[in-house]
This record gives C-alpha cells, structure tokens and sequence, in this order.
C-alpha cells in the first residue's frame, strides 16, 4: 500500500484502493440489473420497444461497467454478453417479440448456471410476473 497512488481530495489524500473499496459491491449493482433486466420483459411485451432497448443498453452497460470493477467475473460477463445480451438486443431491434421470448428464457437459464459457477446457487433468478417499477407505462409509444 505504500506505492498506491494517492488522489488528493478535501479530505486528505485517497488511495485507489480506499477509492476501489467504496464501489458498489457486485450484489448491488446485481440487484440493479435485476431490475432493469425484469422492465425489459414487461417493455418489450407491452409493446413499448423504445423503453425495452433502454433497459437492455442499461443492463448491458452495468453488466460492462461491473467487468471492470470485479474482473474475477470479467470471463462470464463477456460471455453472457455476447451470447446472450447481444442476440436479445438484436430480437428488440428487430421487433421479434417470438425471437426475443425464446432468447430471454435461455438468458435466465444461463443466469443461473452462472450463479453456480460462481460460487452462489442459492441466488435463482426468475423473470418478476408484474413490472419491478409498477407507476412506469410500458406501452407503446
């Protein structure tokens, strides 16, 4: 720690790795993609593709930004990415509601998978029935 570079703030001086510890932990921020990830579903079937392309370049951007922040995950999340976040994002381009059911369900199917390779499977995640932010209209624009 005596070579950490230190950044100089009005409290005094912080190290990276005093700076590194007050990120939000992979569970927070998971439980923000979990939620992003459910509106997503409920956007795109109510219609609402603008909104669902949304959630789907939130979730992605979170799941990218906790990458970099946790890299132990770095391997699963470019996977998960690419062969699961990516196809959805082209379903939602192309308004493929048929495409996109089939491409979420394997999503959370891998979801879990992860979560047991990475140590927690106790942690099932499952698409909520109703929208996780009931006051947002999901309909079509």
């Amino acid at each position: 720690m005596g070579n950490d570079p230190k950044v100089k703030t009005k409290h005094g001086d912080v190290s990276l790795e005093e700076i590194a510890g007050l990120l939000p932990g992979a569970g927070d921020i998971m439980v923000v993609v979990s939620r992003n990830y459910g509106n997503l579903w409920h956007a795109a079937h109510g219609g609402n593709w603008d909104l669902a392309s949304f959630y789907f370049r939130r979730t992605r951007t979170l799941l990218r930004n906790l990458s970099i922040t946790r890299p132990k995950y770095e391997a699963q999340l470019a996977e998960f990415e690419r062969d699961h976040l990516e196809p959805i994002g082209a379903a939602l381009l192309a308004r493929d509601l048929a495409g996109f059911d089939g491409l979420y369900e394997a999503s959370v199917t891998r979801v879990n998978e992860l979560h047991v390779v990475t140590g927690y499977p106790y942690i099932r995640w499952s698409r909520p029935e109703d929208p996780p932010d009931p006051g947002l209209d999901l309909g079509p624009g």
